[in-house]
């Protein structure tokens, strides 16, 4: 049986890809390491909790000798690591939590396999998760590729472009066995309300203003999250060791026109007038650093592992619209902070 360490995996998209392989492979062992921060929420795993093949292990990847310890005790087959603060404001207000989580975080993990399978790499894999912002800003026209320039303009970016980094270094000194990955912003169920689309459509729900950035022109290529975690399963299975591959939806919007179809959407499900929800939309001073338009090039994966989007931009949507309204109890619990005590309930005797 493998076992495989899955990080971060009570949060957005670990919690997909968490489900995701839990169902699909009965035959291996799902860790899920999760510190449970603000992020991190066990209710998006109820479904899969009691299930024979998971087992959560609440932790952080900044303790050295936990990270150790974790290793020998379970010798992992396999880490998918996913944890990582994410968020770029927030970023701007504590740039050094952004590298402990994702600097010196992923240095532990590196280091822990890197011990662990030293004298037998055969069928380990390291996979990196990361983000299109490494890349840094694109102009009117062009795309991210595997082998464009990094060049990093928030906190954020940087300390996941300085992971990336260690990474491949990792893979050049030590032939530690890996894989890398860069995705576009992701949207889907479950998805924390600080991020645009889940906050507007709360916002939009409470009747509260819509922020947007500057002129509202900035660009984004838009990634649904279960289309994300059936790639990561795919490179994890398939990708070549020492390969990166971008993940993209094929689906650029500008902020503005995002927001107006979100409004336009949310209208027609609340019954309200049309119009009425993006009477909300509220122009914002523009946040330090803020980066045009990212947009990735997905032919390689698409080429070499057969991956693409199974859905439009608007069907995506439209089904994450749904899963928030029919999901009233979960998005005030992440909202009023009350998601904490479900761990203590569940795992706290």
């Amino acid at each position: 049986m493998k076992k495989i360490l899955i990080t971060g995996g009570a949060g957005f998209i670990g919690s997909h890809v968490v489900r995701l392989f839990v169902a699909k492979y009965s035959e291996y062992q799902i860790y899920n390491l999760d510190a449970l921060t603000y992020a991190g929420n066990l209710e998006n795993l109820a479904d899969i909790e009691k299930a024979a093949n998971y087992t959560f292990i609440k932790g952080d990847i900044t303790d050295e000798s936990f990270i150790t310890n974790l290793f020998e005790k379970h010798q992992f087959d396999g880490v998918i690591h996913l944890a990582a603060e994410s968020h770029v404001d927030r970023s701007i207000e504590d740039p050094m939590a952004f590298v402990k989580t994702n600097v010196i975080g992923t240095v532990n993990l590196l280091n822990a396999a890197r011990k662990l399978w030293a004298k037998n790499p055969e069928g380990k894999r390291f996979y990196h998760i990361s983000t299109d912002e490494v890349y840094g800003s694109l102009g009117a026209e062009g795309l991210f590729t595997e082998t464009t320039p990094y060049d990093p303009n928030s906190p954020y970016s940087a300390s996941k472009a300085s992971s990336d980094h260690f990474v491949r270094a990792y893979g050049e000194t030590y032939d530690l066995p890996y894989v890398l990955t860069n995705c576009s912003n992701n949207y889907g169920p479950n998805h924390f309300p600080e991020k645009l689309i889940p906050l507007f459509i709360n916002n939009i729900i409470t009747n509260k203003p819509l922020p947007v950035y500057g002129d509202g022109n900035y660009t984004r290529d838009w990634l649904f999250v279960v289309d994300h975690a059936i790639a990561i399963d795919l490179v994890f299975h398939e990708g070549i060791n020492h390969e990166t591959y971008n993940i993209g939806g094929f689906n650029e919007w500008k902020n503005i026109d995002l927001v107006q179809l979100l409004c336009s959407i949310m209208d027609n499900k609340l019954g309200r007038v049309a119009g009425k929800s993006a009477e909300l939309i509220t122009y914002v001073k523009d946040r330090p650093g803020h980066d045009l338009r990212y947009a990735i090039d997905a032919n390689k994966i698409n080429a070499e592992l057969g991956w693409k989007p199974s859905v439009t931009f608007e069907q995506g949507l439209e089904i994450t619209v749904n899963w928030y309204l029919n999901n009233p109890d979960w998005l005030h619990n992440v909202t009023s902070g009350e998601y904490a005590d479900y761990y203590k309930k569940q795992y706290v005797k």
